[in-house]
């Protein structure tokens, strides 16, 4: 719409333009209020753009500082660009659990709310082979976490381990557990099933 307009502004310009100095004084005259009228029209328009880009201007300006506050104020947010995260994270896809944990220890130490965090280092101990200490980590974010997402990897790896401890009954409880807090992951029920049939292969619910 605001183009059509302008570009109706800018026809009847170019037609003062090419006809005035050829028109007669009465036409002359209905130029010039055409032309006052453009020129009131232009400055309406420049004045509210103006005032739109301040207000706009202002908002950013306080999105900005409100999405800084966030930032620094929640360690999910914050730490996940951190370069000690970034690093433990690159070692843990690289298979590298040994470093992986070092890293992960030395995040987890300085910032327990740091939940995400505490995870990767727990499937890192996991992944190596640590299974008390995974354990141990796991059971801590089931009882801290409120993301139900996160809760639910925990569980489900809590009961991956009790498999492997052959404790088949308190796996299937830890399964379940799991699919009740997170109703959206599958994991859990195929852990169950395989579980019940005591055979395949465990899925961690972790990427």
């Amino acid at each position: 719409m605001i183009i059509q307009l302008f570009a109706s502004m800018n026809e009847v310009l170019d037609e003062i333009i090419a006809g005035y100095a050829a028109a007669p004084p009465a036409k002359k005259a209905e130029m010039d209020e055409k032309l006052r009228i453009l020129r009131g029209m232009s400055d309406t328009f420049i004045e509210q753009w103006l005032l739109f880009e301040e207000k706009m201007g202002k908002y950013v300006q306080e999105r900005a500082k409100h999405e800084a506050y966030i930032h620094a104020s929640d360690p999910e947010l914050s730490g996940k660009h951190s370069l000690p995260f970034q690093r433990g994270q690159g070692y843990y896809k690289l298979l590298m659990y040994d470093e992986a944990i070092r890293e992960f220890e030395s995040i987890v130490s300085g910032q327990p709310d740091f939940l995400l965090a505490r995870v990767y280092l727990a499937m890192s101990h996991l992944r190596k082979g640590d299974l008390a200490e995974a354990y141990r980590h796991f059971q801590f974010l089931t009882h801290i976490a409120e993301n139900a997402k996160m809760k639910a990897i925990s569980y489900n790896a809590m009961g991956c381990i009790q498999v492997q401890n052959h404790n088949l009954d308190k796996a299937c409880e830890y399964f379940r557990k799991a699919y009740k807090t997170d109703p959206a992951s599958i994991e859990p029920l195929l852990n169950m099933g395989l579980c019940y049939e005591h055979k395949g292969t465990l899925e961690f619910m972790f990427d």
